[in-house]
């Protein structure tokens, strides 16, 4: 076989394999860096079901960051994470894994070794007697990692949970993480969690007990259903506060439960609590620094000087724990800083250098919005909030922030301009 031959057939071979190179991820860097920043504040404690997927996804987006070495890192360690999981060498398991590796060796021209794990593959492949149709573990690592990116993936994602958990139907945690796919896929829509996914989520809670995070989406749904447990709110904050902290503790859905059926005070006390029981934990950090935001722009109050200083305080220092996907965090410390004749001409500075910056479509489309309230509200500059409002609706994207828009330019339809773009939009969609 010729040297061309032998690089198609490799090249044909990587392709048809089943790893995160070959699922269309394809995110922008700073939709990568997000991940990655997520991905660490999950930790090892609170993803422990998951480490090797966790490891696996971490491996390829280091890798698309340039950062080979890790990458290659992160990918033995997902190896060594699913031997320890399922307690035994091999398995359909490292499927994912050995394709991860086999591209990432390709792609260094590291060819013996690609095709060795190539093999590997082969070898677990034809013990598999499921040819028809993709592996159960396959699927459920497919489903995790497509629900981490767009709205379209996590439809995919839907697709293969439904898949795994058809096929092995006993796996507690592919249940669990399925019915939070529903809940979040379900957050933004008019009608909210339908009945159907409410009694899924109940069922999942039943079979995982101990999943802490689980039983506070389950609380914070029911409360938006109607029926808020406040005892059992307080019974969960303890648990809680006494576990190992990651973004899968169950602390952000129970903080907005108290957001939103208890009190702000409660909310930012829980919070601080939370972290100083635990002061080194940087998701913690964010935490406080959400419950500040939320305290400081309370509906019909008027901030204490002191609690803006905290609040500024606090999203500054997140700026340096997370460096690479500061893009939210920086919107949130202008939104404070505006707050305070003392610091409006530094919230002024920030939204200048964002609206500088080459942000992505769906970045872009969020920050219009933003500062298209910033200049309604904070500036009364109606003529330049409608102009941004409307740069939110033009970007082809559907998202809730472009129904936020849509909405405000409704309200204004009086004017001119307004009423013939939205006439122009409305045709557009026939």
């Amino acid at each position: 076989m010729s040297a061309a031959q032998s690089e198609m057939t490799l090249e044909g071979q990587l392709g048809a394999l089943q790893c995160h190179f070959t699922w269309d991820l394809e995110p922008g860097r700073n939709k990568l860096l997000r991940i990655k920043d997520m991905l660490q504040d999950i930790g090892t404690e609170g993803g422990r079901k998951w480490l090797g997927h966790i490891y696996n996804l971490q491996g390829y987006v280091h890798f698309q960051l340039g950062s080979i070495e890790e990458a290659r890192s992160f990918f033995s360690r997902a190896e060594e994470a699913f031997r320890q999981m399922r307690g035994a060498e091999e398995g359909p398991w490292l499927v994912v894994t050995y394709g991860n590796q086999a591209w990432l060796h390709h792609h260094q021209g590291e060819e013996a070794e690609s095709r060795a794990c190539l093999s590997k593959i082969d070898v677990l492949m034809t013990e598999d007697p499921s040819q028809d149709e993709l592996h159960p573990e396959i699927c459920a690592e497919k489903a995790w990692t497509l629900m981490k990116f767009s709205k379209e993936q996590m439809r995919l994602a839907d697709d293969y949970f439904q898949r795994a958990i058809r096929m092995k139907p006993d796996v507690v945690e592919w249940q669990t993480s399925h019915v939070l796919l529903l809940v979040n896929m379900s957050k933004h829509s008019e009608t909210g969690v339908e009945e159907d996914i409410m009694e899924k989520l109940r069922k999942a809670k039943e079979q995982d007990p101990e999943n802490l995070y689980l039983a506070a989406v389950y609380l914070l749904q029911l409360a938006e259903k109607g029926q808020p447990d406040q005892s059992g709110a307080r019974e969960l904050a303890t648990k809680i506060l006494t576990n190992p902290f990651s973004s899968y503790s169950g602390i952000k859905p129970l903080l907005w439960f108290y957001k939103t059926f208890t009190s702000l005070d409660e909310t930012v006390a829980l919070a601080e609590e939370a972290l100083k029981l635990h002061p080194d934990e940087r998701y913690l950090k964010r935490c406080v620094a959400l419950s500040y935001k939320w305290k400081i722009w309370e509906k019909d109050s008027r901030s204490s000087p002191s609690l803006i200083e905290k609040g500024i305080r606090a999203h500054e220092e997140l700026l340096s724990l997370y460096p690479d996907s500061s893009f939210m965090n920086r919107m949130d410390l202008a939104n404070i800083s505006a707050k305070s004749e003392n610091t409006k001409a530094k919230a002024e500075e920030i939204l200048q250098q964002l609206l500088a910056e080459d942000l992505e479509p769906a970045e872009q489309q969020v920050f219009f919005n933003f500062y298209g309230k910033h200049l309604y509200f904070m500036q009364q500059k109606l003529n330049m909030a409608i102009q941004y409002h409307m740069k939110v609706v033009e970007i082809p994207i559907k998202s809730y922030v472009q129904k936020s828009s849509i909405q405000f330019l409704e309200k204004i339809r009086y004017n001119q301009e307004v009423d013939r773009f939205l006439s122009r939009l409305k045709e557009s969609l026939k």
